[in-house]
């Protein structure tokens, strides 16, 4: 289809924006200083919306959202028969959340600005929208990649690592997880409440989609040559930063679970060696000496400490309805209480300051010499920390809850 032969109102089969009868599928491309490709770009996407109408009967719209172009690109692409939205907010996030949230399709379809997409390929796209799926990306390794579209680094080293990493924390099953051109059901837009406003949205995208176990796929998709003659907005080790940190950000099992399930499995090889050898149960000198036993009281408070942020990170991604509640936390959701944790946590520091009171007296008794051999002290001193970590947080969970002494969610246990 060719722009001067077809006009956007006749696409949108006679309605203009803002009337009652809502198109099936909006256009989304964020805009910043993109006069030179902006018409290349809009053809592009009528060229889709005539795909969609003859193919699925479909209508649609294009929508620009412009983060404070000072060159003209608004009013050229009003001229060309787009709706401008205007994002306040810098960012290639910010501008593509706030151009599909005032999208008005039930189907959303996103891609740059800058030519390098082919917006017809959103076509099959949206055929699999319509058969169920929550969200289809494009798959640029699959589709092909034209010479100088993509930087050596970006298409052997970034895209494959980054993707694979994400792959690894969140099983997306996604080839390229962040490729520029991708189509998602409106509605489940609204549900991954996403909030990344620069390059690592298309991360963030994918990883809440997953996290909810939303159906995904993806089709073959092309990436040509950028059409600007500027320097891409893009910047390689930076944004492949936010990327990485976000796919951290997002996996509170990998930064806190993890690590601490092996701090605490380390601290009680070391106790369990130590007090064996203490109470004359192994023979032998001990593998592990005094030093080892501070280790391991550092590894068992800073191993509690990380499970209590595992299970605080993962309420709160449950809280925002961007992660499903673990099923073991569910089962054992009535023991996920305020009284709970305080009540485990003063038993931990009566126990801890028993037994430094009984050492205490040993020690008088003996002529405040030194002691020994620490171990018993480094066990009350851990569990008083212990507990009073549990205590505080046993109120931090509350506080995240709501101020609710029930930590998990009622609406995660369908109450």
């Amino acid at each position: 289809m060719d722009l001067e032969h077809s006009s956007y109102s006749e696409l949108l089969d006679g309605k203009q924006p803002g009337q009652a009868t809502a198109p099936d599928v909006t256009i989304v491309m964020p805009c910043l200083d993109e006069i030179q490709s902006l018409p290349h770009c809009i053809s592009n996407a009528l060229d889709c919306l005539a795909l969609l109408q003859a193919e699925l009967g479909m209508t649609g719209e294009i929508v620009i959202a412009d983060n404070g172009s000072t060159d003209g690109s608004q009013a050229l692409a009003r001229e060309l028969g787009a709706r401008v939205v205007p994002v306040a907010q810098r960012g290639y996030g910010a501008a593509l959340i706030g151009g599909c949230k005032a999208a008005r399709g039930r189907y959303v379809v996103m891609g740059d600005c800058d030519g390098s997409y082919n917006f017809t390929e959103g076509v099959p796209m949206i055929d699999k929208l319509d058969e169920g799926f929550d969200l289809c990306m494009g798959n640029r390794f699959k589709g092909g990649i034209a010479p100088g579209a993509m930087p050596w680094k970006n298409r052997h080293i970034g895209n494959p690592g980054l993707s694979g990493v994400l792959n690894l924390l969140f099983r997306s099953g996604i080839g390229d997880a962040h490729c520029g051109l991708r189509a998602i059901r409106k509605d489940f837009f609204d549900r991954l409440d996403l909030s990344g406003s620069g390059m690592e949205f298309a991360s963030e995208m994918v990883i809440k989609a997953a996290l909810l176990k939303a159906r995904i796929t993806e089709v073959p998709a092309t990436l040509s040559p950028d059409l600007r003659q500027r320097a891409p907005h893009l910047r390689p080790f930076r944004d492949g930063w936010r990327h990485l940190r976000y796919l951290f950000m997002l996996s509170p099992t990998w930064v806190f679970g993890v690590p601490a399930l092996l701090a605490l499995a380390a601290s009680t090889i070391v106790f369990c060696v130590g007090l064996a050898h203490y109470f004359g149960i192994a023979a032998g000198p001990s593998f592990f000496g005094v030093s080892w036993s501070i280790v391991a009281g550092f590894l068992a408070t800073l191993g509690h400490f990380g499970l209590i942020m595992a299970v605080a990170t993962h309420f709160y991604g449950v809280q925002r309805g961007y992660r499903l509640l673990r099923p073991i936390l569910k089962r054992n959701s009535g023991w996920l209480t305020l009284e709970t944790m305080v009540g485990a946590g003063v038993a931990l520091i009566l126990a801890g300051g028993t037994g430094l009171v009984a050492i205490s007296i040993g020690w008088g008794q003996g002529g405040f010499v030194a002691l020994e051999n620490p171990l018993l002290l480094i066990l009350s001193a851990t569990a008083g920390a212990i507990g009073a970590q549990n205590v505080l947080g046993g109120f931090m969970l509350a506080i995240i809850g709501g101020n609710n002494s029930q930590f998990t969610p009622m609406s995660a246990l369908g109450e």
